[in-house]
């Protein structure tokens, strides 16, 4: 079983081209964490991003994702 989850991750990786911006997201109770970086793993965003996890944080999120030109 082990196996065919990791078989199964590591095809999603392979998936990642150099067109896919990776945002890694730390979640937490109340503020989450978000980062961009490139399919390498590089970082390309400036700042991160903290918001709440409500809505208003979740649009927040989708907002900063979308108005940057990565």
């Amino acid at each position: 079983m082990k196996f065919k989850e990791i078989d199964a991750q590591h095809q999603r990786v392979e998936q990642i081209t150099t067109s896919h911006l990776v945002i890694g997201i730390d979640m937490a109770k109340e503020i989450h964490v978000a980062q961009a970086t490139n399919f390498r793993g590089i970082v390309v965003s400036k700042r991160h991003l903290s918001f709440s996890n409500s809505i208003e944080g979740f649009e927040k999120l989708s907002r900063w994702m979308s108005e940057r030109s990565w």
